[in-house]
């Protein structure tokens, strides 16, 4: 079982003078729960190398045991140290990919032909996509065969207007996650703010915010268990 995880290359919050990234615990939790499934784990990000991190999110409020684990990884640190450019990377050599949040995936990921092509042919292929917080906004211009958008009567969730507005980010970012799913057509919905909530609809697993990390991490083991055995 190989799964790629495609983070943010972008490090600018704005025009703020602030620094984004992706969020530590989105990337920790899910590394290590599809490890823990037997999983060999392949990171990349549109300019590869190492991708920012949202330093918020390695404030001691945001940090868990699994963000602890991961930074005291040598192999994990290794592995983010060095991602893949995201254009090299052929969808045929995995089996699922997953998709961290943090702010920067808004500004590169949602207008990046790269992933935006690497979920139409993972997708194309019957094969699992799953993104949480952030990241289920890169599916905005990801479109169906018949060149519809990807979400139009999907069920889906992602990063709510009300957290947004909670981390006072709502006139900084490019678009509302929770707008944008919507616009497309999304059958969106959500749960109770900072909670986990995760929701699939076939190949398609999105998860609200942070604390749905590892829900939706374990929601796509689930599902590629289930392929496995069909």
């Amino acid at each position: 079982m190989k799964v790629l995880i495609v983070l943010t290359s972008h490090d600018e919050l704005g025009s703020t003078g602030r620094k984004t990234g992706f969020w530590l615990e989105e990337l920790a939790a899910p590394y290590y729960r599809l490890k823990q499934a037997g999983a060999t784990i392949t990171l990349a990000s549109p300019k590869g190398g190492r991708p920012p991190l949202d330093p918020k999110s390695n404030e001691p409020g945001s940090q868990t045991d699994d963000t602890r684990r991961f930074e005291a990884d040598a192999e994990a640190t290794a592995a983010l140290e060095s991602t893949l450019v995201l254009g090299t990377v052929d969808p045929a050599d995995y089996d699922a990919v997953f998709y961290p949040g943090g702010h920067g995936p808004l500004w590169d990921l949602a207008e990046d032909a790269d992933s935006i092509k690497l979920i139409e042919d993972t997708l194309g292929s019957g094969k699992p996509v799953a993104l949480v917080c952030h990241a289920p906004g890169v599916l905005r211009h990801v479109t169906n065969p018949d060149g519809s958008p990807l979400v139009t009567g999907r069920s889906v969730t992602g990063f709510t207007n009300s957290e947004e507005e909670g981390v006072g980010l709502t006139e900084v970012v490019p678009f509302l996650v929770e707008d944008e799913l919507k616009a497309k057509g999304g059958d969106y919905s959500k749960g109770a703010d900072w909670g986990s909530y995760v929701v699939r609809d076939g190949l398609l697993i999105t998860g609200q915010n942070p604390a749905s990390s590892a829900e939706a991490a374990d929601a796509l083991v689930a599902l590629l268990g289930e392929r496995a055995t069909a």
